[in-house]
């Protein structure tokens, strides 16, 4: 445990993505094996799920700093890191007992089935031993919200020079369904990559656009598809068996039981990644459908009707159990056509649709598909190279997301909230409101697009125009107008104003504008209705 909140304290201290990787190579060189498993596990999003409740936390550090709730639970929204808040109001431990980071987390995992007054225990016995660096990162792995600063991109590479391999096998290693309560890290990177049949390959993501696209060259030089609005997905079908695998390496086999057939209808070592999205009487659905797919832990006869999925398959990356990631695009969309064909003859009502491309003899036309392409349920244009081989990650050239502009609305800022980490003395968290008639309506919350001055700025009106206090939260006086993006919009039960965004942030500040000025009810409606 020491050796990890040393790591912790280290990889805090520096910006540097070199320092980072150099201390995760050093902490793999020297740290216990169960130890080390667990570290990659953490920093790669396979965190165990909570076993003891916020609530249960907070009453437990009042009674035993001695200090009221209120002013706990005061402290939190100041610090903004529970687990922080714990680790400073606690006194120091004493103890000189050495505890390894995978037996902290195994009895925290046996504490799921364990009564209060067990869980209570086992954690006060822990405050009161731990040194205060130990227990930050111990309250850490209580919470779950456990972030260091790294990403997986650098635990990727600090791998890569501990076992002297190649990134992007480890990459592979790390990927699909893997356990740290059974794996060993010396295992996982040995291992065939075979030896897992479900294991998916890690994807290759696209950058934005940053350029105007002629500068790309010959648009003949690329293949030009929609980029549908649903969820990225490898299907995988080895040895008789079917797994289906979201971007996130979230196994949803058991949820998306259109797929099932598939498992006597493509050949074994077929790899298929594509887009998963709701599709009836030959039209994509909007991503709100989707979502109801995708909270559902069981699926009814009624959502299988109102939102049937398809895969939209537009890479082939394992053909008759070969890896065929460095093939040429072109030869491998050549050999995923035939897949699709060869299907499609055996099961007429396939569940796979090719991508289609679209026929661009120049970059004016594929503009003109990019300003419709909200018509086709599309978010924009993905740009490939036709001779471009399949990465790991995001990766520049070869790939292109090129977007359409987002959609945007003007709303009153009502309500704020403080921030967390390092935001937490600020108020960053906003709170936006439309015109219904004469009243403001919210309709949207945002925290994101406002430069460190504006918040700064904003911080400082909000705490001298509180109109009234709810815990963190604050209602201020409407006279500040924000230009709001989104990237989509859909009707809501749950919202006054009837509808829910998506991917709000903040374009820009409009100090031009006043109250009077923002958007009303009835433009948000009438944008939902233009794009429905």
């Amino acid at each position: 445990m020491r050796a990890f909140s040393q790591l912790f304290q280290n990889i805090d201290q520096t910006t540097s993505s070199n320092e980072k990787i150099n201390a995760l190579v050093t902490y793999f060189d020297t740290a216990k094996p169960e130890d080390a498993i667990w570290c990659v596990a953490l920093l790669t999003g396979k965190r165990p799920r909570r076993t003891v409740k916020t609530s249960e936390l907070k009453l437990w550090c009042a009674e035993e700093s001695n200090i009221p709730a209120w002013l706990l639970e005061e402290s939190y929204h100041i610090v903004g890191d529970l687990a922080e808040t714990i680790s400073l109001v606690l006194p120091t431990g004493s103890s000189e007992n050495v505890y390894q980071l995978h037996t902290i987390i195994e009895t925290l995992i046996k504490l799921r089935d364990r009564a209060e007054d067990e869980r209570k225990e086992y954690i006060l016995s822990m405050w009161q031993q731990l040194t205060r660096e130990e227990l930050f990162v111990f309250n850490k792995l209580i919470t779950g919200g456990f972030r260091m600063g790294v990403s997986s991109k650098i635990v990727i590479k600090a791998l890569a020079i501990t076992y002297n391999t190649d990134s992007n096998i480890v990459a592979h290693k790390l990927s699909g369904n893997w356990n740290p309560e059974t794996a060993t890290l010396e295992g996982l990177m040995t291992a065939e990559t075979g030896d897992d049949i479900s294991k998916p390959y890690p994807f290759f993501l696209a950058y934005p656009l940053d350029q105007e696209p002629e500068e790309l060259g010959d648009v003949q030089d690329w293949f030009i598809e929609h980029k549908l609005d649903g969820i990225r997905g490898q299907l995988i079908v080895r040895d008789q068996q079917l797994f289906v695998w979201s971007r996130g390496e979230e196994l949803l086999t058991d949820k998306f039981i259109e797929f099932h057939p598939l498992v006597n209808i493509l050949p074994n070592g077929t790899v298929l990644d594509g887009e998963i999205i709701p599709m009836k009487d030959r039209k994509y659905l909007p991503f709100h459908v989707m979502q109801t797919r995708i909270g559902r832990k069981n699926v009814s006869k009624k959502s299988l009707s109102e939102a049937p999925l398809v895969m939209v398959c537009y890479d082939l990356l394992e053909y008759d159990h070969k890896d065929i990631r460095e093939l040429p695009l072109v030869e491998r969309r050549d050999l995923l056509q035939k897949v699709l064909d060869d299907a499609t003859h055996l099961l007429p009502d396939l569940s796979l649709r090719l991508s289609a491309l679209l026929n661009c003899n120049s970059w004016e036309e594929a503009t003109q598909h990019r300003a419709n392409a909200r018509e086709n349920m599309s978010e924009g244009l993905m740009l490939k190279r036709k001779d471009s081989i399949y990465q790991t990650g995001r990766k520049k050239g070869g790939w292109w997301k090129w977007k359409v502009d987002p959609l945007t609305i003007d709303g009153v800022l009502l309500y704020a909230q403080r921030g967390h980490g390092r935001r937490a003395d600020l108020y960053t968290d906003f709170t936006f409101a439309v015109w219904d008639g004469e009243e403001l309506v919210p309709f949207t919350k945002a925290y994101s697009g406002l430069t460190d001055k504006e918040l700064v700025e904003v911080d400082r009106w909000v705490k001298r125009n509180t109109l009234d206090k709810f815990g963190p939260v604050r209602s201020v006086t409407p006279h500040h107008v924000f230009e709001l993006a989104f990237e989509g919009i859909r009707p809501s039960t749950r919202h006054k104003s009837g509808v829910s965004l998506r991917f709000p942030r903040i374009l820009r500040w409009r100090k031009d504008k006043s109250v009077k000025d923002a958007n009303t009810k009835e433009d948000l409606l009438a944008i939902l209705e233009s794009i429905v």
